[in-house]
């Protein structure tokens, strides 16, 4: 059990691990000058084959954010202590950087906390921002003289920061959550669950001891833990590894964003939310399932091995859905967030026929298989049909159809989940229910939740933001009818644009660049920049639970110019307008050559992100992205300006 456990939370941490790898290790020090004058230095190691940006740079500086001062005080700027190289006409930093600010203490000693964030870049593209957090203390400070000090080094991946913190590097802690969820629920499907109490009894009485038992029983499940998670990896790094980064970015939009893989996608949920609700069985070739159980005969790890091979194909029916579903929104995401979701669900859902092999009395709790069982099918065909509408949603918005408004995909949620509640009081039946003779305490519960989940959907049929949702519902400017907003609730809402495009809260502003960055000369005003896309989940979050804040809406419409970069929308350029990449080839549509603008201009590859450029186009602020905090947003978008 304790080794199954610690291979399991091992494979976990270490996938995690690769997704935070940061490209630069920081150690912190503190030296003293004189009298009260201290000095922070910094000193990265920067990774093999990535190099970085002084302090001075004007596009992507490495910088320091200190938290409030408290007990001292900046004495000046940033500065650097080692010296860069010249590259390619840049001032840039190979295997070292050493940069350093001096504070001057106001008091016996102090702990100094902030961040450092930087841009590393290889000779062909560029990643992410990245962050690290640190804090130290003067009273561990060496002198000036390099006498040995106490340091802090931490991978930057590895620093302990705040959930919000955490989800603006882009883990996505909610779809590792989300992973786990699904394969606990894939075990309660009727392709499944029987076959829990069947498998493990046939390791515990197949053995010559317990241990030995428990020992196959560990490596079936690590089996099915593998069996889920190594194809989708390979397949993955295979791509990344001959195209690069920019290839798996550009599969990765194409799936979240064209109209094609979207289409599929809804189809493909409508398929199997139809299966779940009894029409028909998916199931695999007769003959790959036979073959996979007759190897199963064979003695050993082999033969446990293609026991772990025929559960996968064989609930394949039930579970195909499910890894379907969670592999359609992984993709959505960073590269290697369907690995890391694939090993969340293969991890959940391989579980608990290791613990249960391990403390074999708890099969007698167990609850027998039963009509039970295809309810829960019933209702995870609900929820897929739910899900699907959002494939729909996207395709919609990008290539702008105007078919799912949000007050239409609304009336169906509510339809769909209105069902629901009527199906769980056993109102309705499906082919393969049994009849309902009473309705338990269970069900009435979660009834009372999806009708209050309906009740909660309704006032957004007239408007209102329903901020828990954002992050799924088309936004609120394709929405016909809103109280107090006359008869469109995008009247005013943009300057004059040639594109079919629309800013959130009636806000106005540009959706391309140049003309963004005219307009700021012309008023004097910085240039806020959102990386968005029609598909980005969290950039509908941002806009509703953010943006939405009066405090944040008053700084966007007064202080700043805003441009939208839509990385996924379909529009067509006016020739003029194209843009030729340094490898020849010619961005047609908006959404292309703004995803090229952010990665190369920004070193972004991914929404939403938010830059801040004076009207020259020089950067003001290190890359922001999600983070839902709305007082640091504030903070952001309040840094001083003078034209």
């Amino acid at each position: 059990m304790k080794r199954f456990f610690t291979l399991a939370m091992t494979l976990l941490l270490c996938a995690a691990g690769f997704a935070q790898e940061a490209t630069i290790k920081w150690k912190t020090e503190v030296q003293h000058i004189e009298d009260a004058m201290y000095s922070i230095v910094f000193t990265g190691k920067i990774g093999s084959g990535y190099h970085t940006y002084g302090v001075d740079n004007p596009d992507s500086p490495t910088s320091v954010e200190f938290d409030e001062p408290q007990g001292y005080s900046l004495s000046g700027s940033l500065y650097e202590l080692s010296k860069p190289s010249d590259y390619e006409g840049m001032k840039v930093f190979f295997n070292e950087i050493k940069i350093a600010q001096d504070i001057v203490l106001l008091q016996d000693e102090a702990v100094i906390k902030g961040e450092i964030s930087w841009l590393s870049c290889t000779e062909t593209s560029c990643i992410s921002p990245e962050f690290f957090n640190f804090s130290v203390s003067t009273a561990n400070a060496g002198s000036s003289e390099s006498v040995p000090v106490k340091t802090q080094e931490i991978n930057a991946g590895n620093t302990s920061v705040t959930a919000a913190e955490e989800e603006s590097r882009g883990f996505n802690w909610a779809l590792i959550i989300e992973a786990i969820l699904w394969g606990f629920a894939a075990l309660l499907t009727p392709c499944v669950f029987p076959m829990v109490p069947m498998t493990v009894s046939f390791f515990m009485k197949g053995s010559s001891s317990p241990a030995a038992g428990r020992f196959k029983a560990s490596m079936y499940g690590l089996f099915i833990v593998l069996l889920y998670t190594v194809p989708i990896s390979l397949i993955i790094l295979i791509t990344r590894v001959v195209g690069g980064d920019a290839v798996t970015a550009d599969i990765f939009n194409w799936l979240a964003t064209h109209w094609l893989p979207n289409i599929i996608f809804f189809i493909v949920f409508m398929i199997f939310a139809a299966s779940f609700f009894g029409a028909f069985e998916i199931v695999l070739p007769s003959k790959l399932v036979n073959k996979s159980d007759r190897g199963a005969d064979k003695g050993g790890l082999l033969g446990i091995f293609f026991m772990s091979l025929t559960l996968v194909l064989v609930s394949f029916s039930c579970t195909g859905p499910i890894v379907g579903s969670v592999l359609i929104k992984a993709t959505q995401g960073q590269f290697w967030e369907p690995m890391i979701a694939m090993l969340a669900f293969s991890v959940a859902f391989a579980l608990p026929f290791t613990i249960l092999a391990f403390f074999p009395s708890l099969l007698k709790n167990l609850p027998k298989s039963g009509g039970w069982l295809n309810s829960v099918k019933v209702v995870l065909g609900f929820i897929e049909v739910a899900l699907g509408f959002k494939f729909l949603s996207v395709a919609d918005q990008t290539y702008h159809w105007g078919l799912l408004d949000r007050e239409v995909y609304l009336a169906i949620w509510i339809t769909v989940f209105s069902l629901l509640g009527l199906y769980l009081l056993g109102k309705i039946r499906f082919a393969h229910d049994d009849k309902t003779e009473h309705v338990s305490v269970k069900r009435l519960a979660l009834s009372i939740a999806v009708f209050s989940f309906v009740v909660y959907m309704i006032p957004g049929m007239f408007g209102a933001p329903l901020k828990a949702l954002s992050g799924y519902l088309p936004p609120i400017s394709t929405q016909d009818f809103v109280i107090g907003a006359g008869s469109s609730a995008q009247a005013s809402s943009t300057k004059e644009s040639k594109y079919d495009l629309h800013l959130p809260h009636g806000l106005q502003g540009y959706f391309n660049l140049e003309e963004g960055l005219e307009a700021a000369k012309a008023e004097g005003k910085p240039v806020f920049v959102d990386i968005t896309g029609h598909g980005c989940v969290n950039c509908r979050e941002m806009e509703a639970r953010v943006w939405s804040d009066p405090k944040v809406l008053d700084i966007l419409s007064n202080k700043y110019v805003i441009v939208a970069l839509y990385t996924d929308d379909k529009q067509k350029l006016d020739k003029e307008d194209w843009i030729t990449t340094e490898s020849g080839d010619v961005l047609k549509t908006l959404g292309r050559a703004n995803s090229y603008i952010a990665r190369t201009r920004f070193g972004v590859n991914a929404q939403p992100n938010y830059v801040l450029l004076s009207p020259d186009g020089k950067q003001l602020a290190p890359v922001r992205g999600y983070n839902l905090n709305v007082q640091e947003f504030v903070d952001f978008l309040n840094i001083p300006f003078t034209e």
